[in-house]
């Protein structure tokens, strides 16, 4: 492996097992490593630190092992036998009620870069590096390894996370097995994933215990659903018993998939209206005091530092809306998947929502992704979901 040596001062960063080794931190290297090579870091008097994924950019090295190990076969089995023993821990793997879920996420599992989602027996693949993608057969073994007779099919959906220059290169197709349409669960209520043409890997997994918070809040309410997608909160609110749930999604592909769900939680006898329209314009001409509950769930406002003041004022507008057409005593779920809008910001912005507003606000609840994406301790980088459930006073 090509050798990366630290500034001496940069040294500590790795050294506290943060998983990203960033350009400047640099002082010297062997020899220029491509692309997706593997690399070992040193500390500049040359004592081993890590092993990871080099790519040219401000992140130069995505750290895989604080240990000096071969990278084989047998390093991905391990790697993703540890993160299939988490899962089991969470009751997610043999549960009757929920049949998908987060096997690896990223940093959290020690493997940045690296997403995979399971659908029912079929895994589905995201690589966000270079590195990641080029160990995909050596992935896909390792997950025919850990899962054996639980998977019949492995998808690679990596084409649109990767980098633009590589990317070009890459097509998004099965490892291993062959496209089966695929039901799941999900605590009992289902859904049809479209892991080849839908968003992210086909749902957004890491709203599951969100969702069914929306169970405790929905009976009897009229509910607005915005950046609906496949309806995941509606779903559950029409099973939950609510008077009315109006689902809000400005991609026509995303409001069949809604009919779609409903069709398969034979739910069409339920009071529910989906919308195909731009969400700030539809709740701006939506009536005064119409929804008990309403849903913002927003695709990520900022991917960068440079855009997060104007994605602030984004989540600002948006909840500022929200607060002021909600029936006083109603209830606002709010989120932000935006990594670079942490929790503190986030809160603050919907304080100065609800100041403008002129809204009384109490608290409910604060949200997070579930256990099956988990933040390391040395990465808090990794909570990329928070969210707000906030009592608007009568």
């Amino acid at each position: 492996m090509k050798k990366i040596f630290l500034k001496q001062k940069k040294e500590a960063a790795v050294r506290r097992y943060h998983p990203w080794v960033f350009s400047g931190a640099v002082h010297r290297m062997e020899a220029m490593p491509e692309d997706g090579e593997i690399v070992e870091i040193y500390s500049q008097k040359g004592s081993y630190l890590a092993t990871g994924h080099y790519q040219d950019g401000s992140i130069c090295t995505r750290i895989i092992s604080f240990r000096q190990q071969a990278i084989d076969q047998g390093f991905w089995n391990a790697k993703i036998q540890k993160a299939y023993e988490y899962r089991k821990l969470l009751g997610l793997v043999d549960d009757t009620s929920t049949n998908c879920y987060r096997l690896v996420h990223a940093e959290g599992d020690g493997l940045p870069g690296l997403i995979i989602d399971v659908y029912g027996s079929t895994a589905v693949v995201q690589c966000h590096s270079i590195g990641m993608h080029k160990n995909a057969p050596q992935i896909a073994h390792a997950l025919q390894h850990t899962l054996s007779e639980q998977l019949s099919a492995i998808y690679d959906k990596s084409k649109e996370s990767l980098p633009s220059n590589y990317a070009g290169r890459v097509e998004n197709n099965y490892l291993w097995g062959q496209k089966a349409e695929e039901v799941v669960k999900e605590h009992d209520v289902l859904f049809s994933i479209d892991w080849e043409g839908g968003q992210k890997t086909g749902f957004f997994l890491d709203q599951r215990e969100n969702r069914r918070l929306v169970r405790q809040y929905a009976p009897g309410k009229n509910i607005l659903n915005t950046f609906a997608y496949s309806g995941g909160f509606s779903m559950y609110a029409l099973a939950a018993g609510a008077e009315q749930v109006d689902s809000v999604d400005i991609s026509q592909t995303a409001v069949d998939l809604i009919g779609k769900n409903i069709e398969l939680n034979h739910f069409q006898d339920k009071a529910h209206r989906s919308f195909k329209a731009d969400v700030l314009p539809f709740l701006q001409k939506s009536e005064t005091n119409q929804y008990d509950l309403i849903i913002l769930d927003p695709p990520a406002y900022a991917k960068s530092l440079k855009k997060r003041h104007n994605a602030v004022q984004g989540y600002k507008r948006l909840n500022k809306v929200a607060l002021e057409k909600i029936k006083p005593g109603g209830i606002l779920m709010t989120f932000s998947c935006s990594q670079v809008v942490d929790k503190k910001l986030f809160y603050h912005t919907i304080v100065a929502a609800a100041h403008e507003a002129g809204r009384q606000v109490k608290l409910m609840h604060q949200l997070s992704q579930p256990a099956d994406h988990p933040v390391s301790l040395f990465h808090p980088e990794g909570e990329y979901l928070k969210g707000l459930v906030l009592y608007i006073e009568k």
